[in-house]
Formats: structure tokens, C-alpha cells, sequence
């Protein structure tokens, strides 16, 4: 009986240390047999998904000489905040320069920069990339915007939805418009969504959706538009009078 209680917890540790030594297993970094002097971004940026999740579309960076000229084999590493991972997080470019992964957004919602690195031929060389993740709470607005919104203020169409924006006489601002929208408070763009553009004494071509969206459907729609406005919303901070 005692024999074979020794062996159980031998082979329990035995495990567990094959487990351990799994888990801190360093990737293995790809040689280059190139370097170039410059990093891009080729596509994959500015993205809105939501935490947790992987992007829809992968991260795209290319890797160039000092003429411009695509450099293949050139060693790139993402890089990102606490929670964030990319498959792969390490990777040589292709014939034509570039370099892909996907990215898995963190847990936490919030704008994020996340950065490619090359090592340069004498120093590294950096490219920033700016991806958003959304909450409950954004989420329920992007899906809320996708419905009632977008058709008219976002001015690119896409397979899924015709763009009406062209077709307006009073342009709408975008939702990312920040350098507009950031100037409106939450209680103005309430005003405006529930009671329509001449509450605000703005176009009535915005119709009022004060009998479709709930006050908590509205909310979700202002928190989806402060996590996508460019450049950044940043909300007053607390005034302190002085004595």
C-alpha cells in the first residue's frame, strides 16, 4: 500500500514538473538573414473589437532598406500591454517585405498602442500601431450604431450596409470626428439622440430616437462613440478652487 502511494505521488510530481517546465518554455526567436532600416505599418491598425477577441483582420507591418525597397528576412516582434497576444509574436518577412499576425485583444477595455520591432542595422526600429478594445457597454453601442446610425454617418459603405452619407445635404459627423464631437458633453449628445437635430438647433435631418432607444441604449451609443473619437476624448477632470 505504501509502495504504491510513493509511486502515485512520484509520477504526480514528475507531471508537474514536465508541466512547469512546458509552460516557461521560451519561444524560439527566427534568425534573420536581413535588416532593413525602416518599419511601416501596412495594414491592420486603428481596429475596434471586442476584449478578449481576435481582431478580424491580422496585423500587417513591412520592413524597408534606407531606398525604400522591401527587405525579406528581417526579424519583426510584436510587442503589447498585459493581456494582449499575437500569433505569431515573432516572424521573418515574407518575399515581399511584410510581416503578419493576428492579434488577441486584452480583457480590459480601452484604446491601446501596441508596437513591431525590427533590429535595425545599427539600432532597433520601431513602428506604433493603435488598436481599441470595447467593453459590455461599447459593445451594446457599436451594435446599437450598426443599426441606426452608420448608414448615415459613417460615409464608408461596406458589403453589409450602402453608406447614405453622399447623399445628405448636412453632412453628419462621423463617430470617430473627435475634434467635434469631443467639444459636444454626454448631456448634449442625449439631447440631440432623443429629441432629434433641432435640440441642439442643428439639422433636422437627424431624426430624434427617443421612442426606439432606451436612456441605457443611449448611454451605450455615447460610450462607443468617446472609445472610437480620434483624437482621443478625454473627459474634464475635477476643478480644485483655490483659497
Amino acid at each position: 500500500m505504501m509502495r504504491s502511494i510513493v509511486m502515485s505521488v512520484a509520477l504526480a510530481l514528475m507531471v508537474a514538473a514536465a508541466g512547469c517546465k512546458f509552460h516557461h518554455a521560451t519561444p524560439t526567436v527566427p534568425r534573420a538573414s536581413a535588416s532593413g532600416t525602416a518599419i511601416v505599418e501596412s495594414s491592420g491598425g486603428k481596429q475596434v473589437g471586442i476584449t478578449g477577441m481576435v481582431l478580424k483582420d491580422p496585423l500587417v507591418v513591412q520592413v524597408n532598406d534606407d531606398k525604400g525597397t522591401a527587405v525579406a528576412g528581417a526579424l519583426v516582434e510584436f510587442h503589447g500591454p498585459s493581456g494582449f497576444r499575437f500569433e505569431p509574436t515573432a516572424l521573418l518577412t515574407d518575399s515581399s517585405g511584410q510581416a503578419t499576425t493576428a492579434v488577441t485583444l486584452g480583457t480590459v477595455a480601452g484604446r491601446y498602442q501596441l508596437s513591431a520591432v525590427t533590429p535595425g542595422k545599427s539600432q532597433p526600429v520601431t513602428v506604433q500601431i493603435v488598436e481599441t478594445a470595447l467593453g459590455y457597454q461599447q459593445q451594446l453601442g457599436f451594435l446599437l450604431a450598426e443599426k441606426y446610425c452608420d448608414s448615415c454617418h459613417d460615409p464608408e459603405s461596406s458589403p453589409e450596409r450602402v453608406s447614405n452619407y453622399d447623399n445628405l445635404q448636412v453632412k453628419p459627423h462621423p463617430f470617430t470626428e473627435g475634434d467635434t464631437l469631443n467639444k459636444m458633453s454626454d448631456a448634449d449628445l442625449m439631447a440631440i439622440t432623443q429629441h432629434g437635430g433641432p435640440a441642439l438647433n442643428r439639422s433636422a435631418l437627424m431624426p430624434s430616437y427617443g421612442d426606439t432607444l432606451s436612456p441605457a441604449d443611449v448611454r451605450a451609443l455615447i460610450s462607443y462613440m468617446r472609445m472610437v473619437s480620434d483624437p482621443p476624448y478625454q473627459p474634464a477632470g475635477t476643478v480644485y478652487a483655490r483659497k
